[in-house]
């Protein structure tokens, strides 16, 4: 990359000697190569970054909302169902309850 400068500068000051480009321009183009330079610094950075925070087993702050979210959706699951376990012995006892009186009744009948 230091190359590339150098041999960058030594052309814009070459076309600076011989009036082929004004000062402003090669400072445009300077600054122009120097924008996407940074920008192509970034991406690799970032591309470094993902591959080794993936390859480190780091979890994402999405995924740990996403997984938070789970979590409290299968507690609000299991409470529902505790009070519907709680809940349901209830009915079966009266249910029970009911049956057996029904062959009392019919064998008070019978006789």
């Amino acid at each position: 990359m230091a190359n590339d400068l150098l041999s960058a500068l030594r052309t814009y000051l070459t076309k600076i000697s011989s009036g082929e480009k004004t000062p402003q321009e090669v400072a445009a183009a300077l600054n122009a190569w120097a924008r996407e330079s940074g920008e192509a610094i970034k991406v690799k950075i970032e591309e470094e970054v993902k591959k080794n925070v993936s390859r480190m087993g780091f979890a994402k702050a999405s995924d740990l909302k996403r997984l938070e979210r789970e979590v409290m959706e299968l507690k609000s699951l299991i409470k529902g169902k505790t009070t519907n376990a709680k809940k349901k012995p209830v009915a079966k006892k009266k249910a029970v309850a009911a049956k057996a009186k029904k062959p009392k009744s019919a064998s008070k009948k019978a006789k």
